[in-house]
């Protein structure tokens, strides 16, 4: 049997909840007060994909080995798609605005357009528009 989760929690440790929350509400994404307290903002991607924003010392409470020193080294890249290439953009240009660093030149590979940030904590995002009647040609 294949196993297909009806929900996705990506967990993610933060130095400041107030700045970190501040920074995804100025990109245009809401925050579901009933799983956000002093220590967690849940960050709702979609209907079934969230974001918990964890301080650093309640996400030490969960694991059993450091908390990695995200701003110096990359652990991964959350990755979320958008209806247009101006989508991309315009959701870019608000992370970069609201202090986002750019971490990568936007990339067109014709089919599919890119753009990168880094959030407040280090953490590495990419916004993509995948044009698939172009890919079905590529």
């Amino acid at each position: 049997m294949t196993y297909k989760p009806s929900q996705t929690y990506v967990n993610l440790p933060v130095k400041d909840l107030n700045q970190t929350k501040e920074f995804f509400s100025s990109i245009g994404f809401e925050f579901n007060p009933q799983f956000s307290d002093e220590n967690a903002a849940c960050l709702v991607i979609n209907d079934n994909t969230f974001v918990q924003m964890l301080l650093e010392s309640y996400f030490q409470t969960f694991i059993n080995k450091p908390v990695a020193d995200v701003p110096s080294a990359a652990a991964g890249i959350i990755a979320l798609s958008a209806d247009s290439r101006a989508h991309v953009d315009e959701l870019a240009d608000k992370a970069l605005s609201a202090g986002g660093k750019q971490t990568q030149e936007p990339k067109d590979h014709g089919f599919m357009y890119v753009r990168s940030f880094e959030d407040l904590n280090g953490h590495l995002w990419e916004i993509a528009y995948m044009d698939m009647n172009a890919f079905s040609q590529a």
